[in-house]
């Protein structure tokens, strides 16, 4: 069977079972993505990283659950409770039920059995719109954490996270459109099939490729778009009121969203679990049995380093310069290319133009994206300050202090602290009534 046929008659214990391996795979995946990510940072930056508990420090992750799950539970005064509680998990739920639709793998025979089902729990005609309806959910758990904590910081770094995960859900899904156009379906295991004779549309749509890989980085809260919890500005941000197992809850739908963006770019862009390189015209079994879920976790781990390689590299940008691009630059990209990939697709159908040269032409534009946003955007020079508006505290030669009150200073106050050589007019002013 292909395509869709292939889908709706397991019987419930394969469904369970398919259920079971898939929540069992994205606990060890975050447990072991903890642990990679730890471990790539420390040699970034010159250190060891975990390599205590367990072989290579395998085990510190899980140690940091089991501490994390036996710390004191503390819900504050101000809380609405049960809201408090519910929010971490309207997180992670969504987080596994967006797995559903990934396609792992081509129909196998499951071990000891006769039983031969696809390695995707299930498929329908819109299974990417159902990831991005999904995943749209989470942001409510961000929100009501925040809004529930009675905290102020907390409320903030809700609201930062709402507005930023929903513009740039617009870009990722304008980025999703033409893979749809090129492919003629929304279903994932019908994407990936779309792929298996040609180019990955990571190539052959490398501008919407571009797209994509950013807006996920910035849909997950990541550095250098982990806003929301901008330690400098809001303490911990929208889970600054949470402790143990409900802490550990909201990091646990944080990584597993990473792997779920992670699974969705390498279905739609780099042929999911088709074998890279070429391999399967090289090697008939390529595609066949389990391999193919090799080859998908393989892709999968790429993006996990992008996400690990950024977080040790960028800084984490201004609020507003982030809501800029992505409203400003972003999503007119985004649109740009879908209007594009929606006239080739009609000269393609048409036979107008070839196939190939669209596909150097497509390169070529992702190249110029990417130079647009290094030379334009990264590296904008700070605005020069407006010469009419004096600047303050000019020439006083003293730190910023706040202007004394109306009548002078009060006798036998202490004269204000100042990081000056000189007095400025304020200590001048001080210095001068004392000595009437």
């Amino acid at each position: 069977m292909n395509g869709l046929d292939a889908f709706g008659g397991d019987t419930i214990w394969v469904v369970l079972l398919k259920a079971v391996l898939i929540f069992v795979v994205l606990v060890l995946l975050t447990l072991f993505n903890i642990w990679f990510e730890r471990r790539v940072v420390a040699r970034m930056q010159h250190r060891i990283g975990p390599n205590k508990n367990g072989p290579f420090g395998l085990l510190q992750s899980l140690a940091d659950g089991v501490k994390l799950a036996l710390k004191e539970d503390i819900v504050p005064k101000a809380a609405d409770k049960v809201v408090f509680v519910i929010a971490p998990v309207i997180c992670v739920v969504p987080a596994f039920v967006t797995f559903a639709v990934i396609p792992f793998g081509p129909e196998v025979t499951i071990p000891f059995t006769d039983t031969v089902t696809p390695l995707q729990l299930t498929d329908m005609p819109v299974a990417v719109l159902f990831v991005m309806a999904i995943a749209s959910i989470g942001i409510y758990g961000i929100v009501l954490g925040g809004w529930s904590s009675g905290s102020t910081y907390s409320l903030l770094g809700g609201l930062r996270s709402s507005a930023q995960m929903i513009s740039y859900e617009v870009a990722m899904g304008l980025a999703l459109v033409s893979v749809f156009l090129y492919a003629g379906s929304a279903s994932t295991s019908e994407i990936v099939e779309a792929q298996a004779d040609g180019w990955w549309y990571a190539f052959t749509m490398a501008p919407a490729f571009v797209v994509y890989v950013i807006a996920m980085v910035g849909e997950t809260n990541r550095a250098p778009f982990d806003l929301p919890e901008a330690e400098g500005e809001l303490v911990g941000g929208f889970h600054t009121e949470y402790s143990s197992l409900k802490f550990a809850l909201f990091f646990l739908a944080e990584y597993i969203n990473m792997v779920t963006v992670s699974a969705l770019a390498t279905t739609l862009f780099l042929g999911g679990w088709l074998a890279p390189f070429g391999l399967g015209h090289v090697w008939e079994g390529a595609n066949e049995g389990y391999w193919p879920a090799l080859w998908f976790f393989g892709k999968v781990f790429l993006f996990m380093f992008l996400f690990v390689w950024l977080r040790g590299t960028l800084p984490r940008m201004r609020y507003d310069q982030f809501m800029d691009f992505g409203w400003k630059r972003l999503i007119p990209v985004a649109l740009g290319w879908v209007v594009l990939a929606a006239i080739v697709r009609l000269a393609i159908n048409d036979r107008v133009v070839d196939q190939g040269p669209l596909q150097i032409g497509a390169v070529a534009l992702a190249v110029g994206i990417i130079a647009y946003v290094v030379v334009v955007v990264v590296s904008t020079e700070p605005a020069e300050p407006d010469p009419d508006v004096p600047a303050p505290h000019a020439g006083t030669g003293s730190y910023p202090v706040p202007p004394m009150p109306a009548g002078g200073a009060v006798r036998g106050a202490a004269a204000p602290l100042t990081f000056t050589s000189a007095p400025g007019p304020v200590q001048a002013g001080v210095v001068e009534e004392e000595a009437r």
